[in-house]
């Protein structure tokens, strides 16, 4: 094919460019997207790295009449989607559920109310790090742990760092496994979670990390750690762990869950910048 040949047929493609089509790319670029952001770090990320090879040895065989290099690939692409779906099911399950997650709005809260559960939850997570008292703290959002709650024991009371760390002290009948918060209440304790089965995870994290991460790569929920070696403070979301959190953090943490705060209005905004902008030049 020459080189007019070439422009010609781009020429002609470009003129037929229509607006669907346009939307038809961004689509498919948004759905490529999320998939890399949500499988990133994790055992998902290789095998997709290894289907593009696949695509791009499968396309290169196309364009230069590899024909039985061609039709292998097409057949092992097509018997391979019922594989990943096997195999990755997990990650496909938390990818679905990351795609239509929206904040958590709890109804008949208020910001006061919000930052008394802060407020409780810091400390005791605090108090108990102080004194190597291992805790695993599970904040449900949208996706509910209901296949969870059976293992567990109903409590169904407020927040409060004393009923928590009563729970969470060694040798008492709810200490061992999680406490699951459902809209800003001690729902259930000692329920027992889903381990994270990554033969790449740290020996150094037991049973409690293994469990957040686990619970955190099949929902949305904030799940919060305090290792019994260390009193380190971790916490886990979507199936990814971040340990050595300060108080500052893990206040800010809390807040992002437990205070909804309302965005101002466009007008506010205006209002607040011109009387700033007219204040400093006074």
């Amino acid at each position: 094919m020459h080189f007019d040949e070439i422009m010609s047929a781009i020429g002609n493609g470009l003129a037929e460019f229509r607006f669907q089509d346009l939307l038809d790319i961004l689509i498919i670029a948004f759905i490529v997207y999320k998939i890399i952001d949500v499988s990133v770090n994790t055992r998902a990320f290789q095998l997709l790295k290894g289907l593009v090879v696949l695509l791009v040895i499968m396309l290169l065989s196309a364009v230069f009449n590899l024909y039985t290099v061609n039709y292998l690939l097409n057949t092992l692409l097509v018997s391979g989607i019922v594989i990943v779906i096997v195999l990755f099911q997990p990650e496909i399950r938390r990818g679905l559920a990351h795609l239509g997650r929206f904040k958590l709005n709890i109804a008949g809260r208020t910001e006061a109310d919000g930052a008394d559960i802060v407020r409780e939850m810091t400390n005791v997570l605090i108090r108990l790090s102080k004194r190597k008292v291992g805790a695993l703290i599970v904040i449900e959002r949208d996706t509910k742990l209901d296949e969870f709650l059976p293992t567990g024991t109903n409590v169904d009371a407020h927040i409060t760092g004393a009923l928590l760390e009563n729970i969470f002290e060694p040798n008492t009948p709810l200490h061992d496994g999680a406490v699951i918060i459902r809209d800003g209440r001690v729902h259930y304790a000692a329920c027992v979670l889903p381990l994270f089965n990554d033969p790449n995870i740290s020996r150094e994290l037991g049973t409690r990390h293994r469990a957040a991460l686990g619970i955190s790569s099949v929902s949305d929920c904030l799940t919060l750690v305090v290792s019994e070696e260390t009193g380190v403070i971790s916490y886990a979301e979507n199936g990814k762990l971040t340990r050595y959190v300060d108080k500052a953090a893990l206040t800010e943490l809390l807040e992002g869950v437990f205070i909804q705060t309302e965005p101002e209005r466009p007008l506010t905004l205006i209002t607040k910048r011109f009387f700033k902008n007219d204040n400093s030049k006074r």
